[in-house]
């Protein structure tokens, strides 16, 4: 077989113009953003002073706290929660946090998660009776609403009692209605990735400790934003009392243990306060994940574990950080986005997709970032294409 010598070196020759190209493109792309060196844990004055072309989707990954504050921002506040964040509802945009991608067990805000994958699957008319089978394996001290087995119950009935009471007991019957406890998991996990949350990883739909069940408070706001574009979500984790069907055809009322939204057992009551949901293990700790609406905008913010202040803590510290992200409106960069790492925005009135800025050219004859590596490649294609052309024509030479 006879191949042309100039043929070969054309290959070769376009070879290393593909191969330059492509080492040379990533760099043009990423020219101008620099990442920084990463912040000390801390939070308050200890805040990152990041430069504003970071890419936001990696800055939340970075440990400490994060903030841009603007001049007359009010500063970020000083709290004892292992992980925080506090974000834009409508925008997704991230207006501070704190280990915004720690993955620490979320105890009963994993129900936020489970009520976003099953509440589209079951009707709330549907009447079921309950079996003996569908209340085994529910976890020694779990939190129930009081179902029980040969009753029959609507759907809307054990919804209420998961986000009220946060009842396992409701979320076993409503998950073995979806298919069973391990594909409900399954669905849970595969709706966490479609939403962009990463860190969440799915053992038990209710929340209760496992190994390796996990989230973090960037998921479990992702989670919460996307509650609040349902109607059926947002009816039931704002209802603060409802009553729940008994024996002998009677019901008893319940009530919602989310102190923030009933300002129960001395927790005042959050002006505006929309709900979502709040959970305890001896593992995770206090958990919650809280949202709010004041003069047009509403704050999701999500609070995991407080090391100080007792059971109360995580309310008065989600308290905190919605005062400052309502007072802070319009005086901080955004440091990420709750759509950064999902597909498409979520749809609102105001939700954008997050992309990178390109930085601005500083005036004429000033070389704007990354056109040194496009030129270079460029020119590597140029002269790769002229020795082509120069060879193509050549004597062939017999192998």
């Amino acid at each position: 077989m006879t191949i042309g010598l100039a043929s070969r070196a054309a290959v070769s020759t376009c070879a290393l113009c593909t191969a330059g190209l492509l080492a040379l493109a990533p760099a043009a792309a990423t020219a101008g953003t620099h990442a920084g060196p990463a912040p000390s844990p801390g939070s308050g004055a200890q805040a990152a002073a990041e430069p504003r072309a970071a890419a936001p989707a990696a800055l939340l990954y970075r440990s400490g706290t994060q903030v841009h504050p603007r001049a007359g921002a009010p500063e970020v506040p000083e709290l004892s929660a292992r992980s925080w964040l506090v974000a834009d509802a409508d925008s997704g945009e991230v207006l501070a946090a704190h280990d915004a991608h720690r993955r620490l067990p979320p105890a009963s805000t994993l129900k936020t998660l489970f009520a976003l994958t099953v509440l589209p699957a079951l009707p709330a008319g549907i009447r079921h009776t309950v079996s003996e089978e569908e209340l085994t394996g529910i976890g020694p001290g779990s939190s129930r609403v009081g179902v029980a087995e040969d009753l029959t119950y609507r759907v809307s009935d054990l919804w209420n009692g998961v986000f009220l009471s946060s009842g396992n007991d409701a979320v076993h019957v409503l998950a073995s209605l979806n298919g069973g406890w391990k594909v409900t998991a399954e669905r849970m996990q595969d709706r966490a990735r479609a939403l962009g949350a990463h860190d969440t990883r799915v053992k038990s739909p209710d929340g209760y400790d496992a190994p390796g069940q996990v989230s973090s408070a960037f998921d479990l706001a992702v989670f919460g934003r996307a509650g609040l574009h349902r109607p059926d979500f947002v009816r039931y984790c704002s209802r603060e009392e409802a009553m729940f069907p008994g024996r002998d055809g009677g019901s008893y009322g319940i009530r919602n243990t989310n102190r923030l939204l009933t300002g129960s057992d001395g927790v005042e009551r959050y002006p505006g306060i929309v709900g979502i949901k709040n959970g305890y293990t001896s593992s995770a700790g206090h958990t919650l994940v809280a949202a709010a609406r004041k003069d047009g905008r509403t704050l999701v913010v999500t609070v995991l574990d407080p090391q100080w202040g007792g059971g109360h803590a995580v309310y008065e510290e989600a308290r905190t950080l919605l005062d400052w992200g309502f007072d802070a409106a319009g005086r901080v960069d955004a440091v990420g986005s709750l759509d950064a790492l999902r597909g498409k925005p979520l749809p609102g009135p105001r939700a954008q997709p997050t992309t990178a800025a390109v930085p601005a050219a500083r005036g004429r004859g000033t070389e704007r970032p990354g056109t040194w590596p496009v030129a270079g490649a460029a020119l590597l294609g140029a002269v790769g294409v002229a020795l082509f052309l120069r060879l193509r024509w050549g004597p062939a030479v017999p192998d």
